[in-house]
């Protein structure tokens, strides 16, 4: 599923932050967050299956904003999470001023970063799922988790996602996006089997990034 070329160029024009493509992932870095507390933090994002990682640059340049988290979109294996075997450290190298690593991802990618989150030696502090859920317990791993999902998200349903609640420590954070769906946590058009969204675009790129600035915060 290919991404909007004009959400994209949206991203890659944005004066708040700068964008780097790399063999092994896409690197957003925040302006002037050199400063901050936030500056020596960043997110490792895994892309959902079969969708191009430039999709996501429209909405996590929003996150990189808002947080002052560097952003580190990984492109995995076939564009799918699960061939791809390498660790966190391949993807945490593109960024070496960041000290301290989130690992999240969208869809199938976020099933993905729950398993990195729970077995990479690069021990995130971290957990960030957007329209996800985890297959693996998580209960005692001590794991700071944020759960963005979306009203409307007929893949990573509502009810799918509290079911797998049980995986996550009791202090999980949860935010739900109202008419939102699957594909608004990246610009690729529409998916099949998702609900329908009656969400700005805009709108949900503005929430996603609050809903990580205050996690992170």
């Amino acid at each position: 599923m290919q991404g909007d070329r004009p959400a994209a160029i949206r991203a890659w024009t944005d004066d708040a932050v700068t964008i780097a493509s790399d063999e092994a992932g896409i690197v957003i870095t925040p302006i002037g967050a050199d400063g901050g507390s936030t500056a020596r933090e960043g997110l490792v994002f895994i892309p959902g299956a079969k969708v191009d990682p430039y999709a996501y640059l429209y909405k996590l340049s929003g996150v990189a904003e808002a947080s002052g988290l560097t952003v580190v979109i990984t492109k995995p294996t076939l564009n799918l999470a699960f061939f791809d075997t390498r660790p966190l450290e391949a993807f945490t190298s593109l960024a070496p001023d960041v000290e301290r690593w989130y690992v999240g991802g969208h869809s199938l990618g976020g099933v993905r970063a729950c398993q990195l989150a729970g077995s990479d030696p690069i021990e995130p502090v971290g957990l960030m799922l957007f329209g996800s859920y985890c297959a693996n317990d998580l209960v005692d791993s001590g794991l700071e988790v944020l759960s963005i999902s979306g009203e409307h998200d007929g893949l990573s349903t509502p009810a799918k996602i509290e079911g797998a609640r049980h995986l996550l420590p009791a202090d999980a954070s949860f935010v739900e996006l109202q008419g939102a769906n699957h594909a608004d946590f990246g610009d690729y058009g529409v998916q099949p089997g998702d609900g329908e969204s009656t969400r700005d675009d805009a709108d949900v790129r503005r929430e996603i990034a609050e809903a990580v600035a205050a996690f992170t915060g």
